[in-house]
């Protein structure tokens, strides 16, 4: 994915950003404590070994809530973050999108079987796309063929707005990337097109549905998906700090907290906290948002490819096995300086969220996703200790 303008901030995490604070918000035993001690470690070394500006995680095993935090919020005034921060959360949007979906599935308002074509006359056109040939299910499963836009960028940035349907068209400029339900490709595409039939069966914007059907009756209140082109974040943040995908250690490091997320919209505009997810997801595992027939559908996976190591796709969420042979279900999610992770046990019981207000790494890993794995795999290598 690809910013068009960032604002440049020349400042480096200092020596105080290397501070870090741990909070057990509940009592916990002592063997919780030790493992929470453990993956404080880990958040510490993301910052002085990996050089993130600011990284933080929540644990929740069931009613009990621990969290950590390490780093900085904002590298000029060395504001710690908080338990209340809200970030960018990229693809994990994906999943909210995808139960939105299932739910209309389940009124009987739609079929995943449905093709895009019965609800999108027209759209999916052009350079052998068709979408006569391309269901519901397979742009949830991303096993429709169709092209990734964002891997356009050059046709992203000669536009100052960024409709769905403009999204949509780079697409369609471009050839498939195989025929429907041949292969699997993540595409954001897919789930442009999926916010765009859930609005034309809804006769609402997404945003409203989500809120609707997700956030208000789960009282996710840092969780929304922004309206329009609002480059804002609404409540409490941290700054979101990237070197634009660039590799060298001394590229140079641009805010990008304010920017229009339109351009991806359903595919990962989305904005919540460590709480809300955790809450959102233990819920979603847990069997408590959607009927058991949808419920299947959400958790049937398809093998992946060029994508995360160790992992399968279902719709909307996938999961990872961890080195230690744990399977953890959930999804991640990345843009411009916010990079999260959220994933737990089957049942919803054990989750973990993770945060990092950057979007590069030093040393010790090669991403953020390394440093991510790595605190899973301390939560869930024995996750009755932590």
């Amino acid at each position: 994915m690809h910013q068009r303008a960032a604002h440049t901030d020349s400042g480096q995490p200092t020596a105080s950003a290397a501070n870090a604070v741990g909070a057990v918000s509940t009592p916990a035993p002592t063997s919780a404590v030790d493992g929470h001690a453990a993956i404080q470690h880990v958040l510490n070394q993301a910052v002085t070994q990996g050089g993130l500006p600011g990284i933080l995680a929540e644990i929740r095993d069931g009613d009990q809530r621990w969290f950590g935090t390490a780093g900085v919020a904002d590298t000029a005034t060395g504001r710690k973050r908080s338990p209340q921060d809200q970030f960018r959360i990229g693809s994990i949007s994906k999943t909210f999108v995808a139960t939105v979906m299932l739910q209309l599935a389940a009124e009987g308002r739609l079929s995943l079987d449905d093709t895009v074509e019965q609800w999108l006359p027209a759209v999916v056109r052009g350079h052998n796309h068709d979408g006569d040939r391309v269901a519901i299910r397979m742009l949830l499963n991303h096993t429709s063929g169709i092209f990734n836009y964002t891997d356009d960028k050059e046709a992203l940035n000669r536009y100052e707005t960024h409709t769905p349907q403009l999204l949509v068209q780079i697409a369609m400029s471009h050839p498939v990337t195989f025929t429907p339900g041949s292969g699997w490709a993540y595409s954001n595409t897919n789930y442009i097109l999926a916010g765009m039939i859930i609005e034309r069966a809804t006769g609402r914007a997404l945003a409203d549905d989500i809120t609707e059907r997700i956030t208000r009756p789960l009282d996710l209140t840092g969780t929304y998906l922004p309206h329009g082109s609002d480059p804002t974040i609404r409540g409490p943040h941290s700054r979101h700090y990237t070197k634009l995908f660039q590799t060298d250690p001394g590229a140079p490091v641009h805010d990008a907290t304010e920017f229009d997320s339109s351009m991806f919209w359903a595919a990962g505009g989305m904005i919540s906290t460590a709480e809300d997810l955790n809450q959102f997801f233990g819920a979603l595992l847990g069997g408590r948002i959607l009927p058991p027939d949808q419920q299947r559908d959400m958790f049937t996976t398809l093998p992946t490819h060029g994508w995360i190591s160790n992992a399968a796709y279902g719709l909307g969420v996938s999961s990872v096995t961890l080195p230690c042979g744990e399977t953890v279900w959930g999804m991640g999610g990345a843009l411009f300086g916010s990079w999260s992770y959220t994933y737990g046990a089957r049942d919803g019981v054990h989750m973990v969220t993770v945060n990092a207000s950057g979007d590069w790494v030093n040393s010790g890993w090669d991403d953020p996703i390394g440093i991510f794995t790595d605190l899973l795999q301390t939560k869930f290598a024995h996750p009755s200790d932590t």
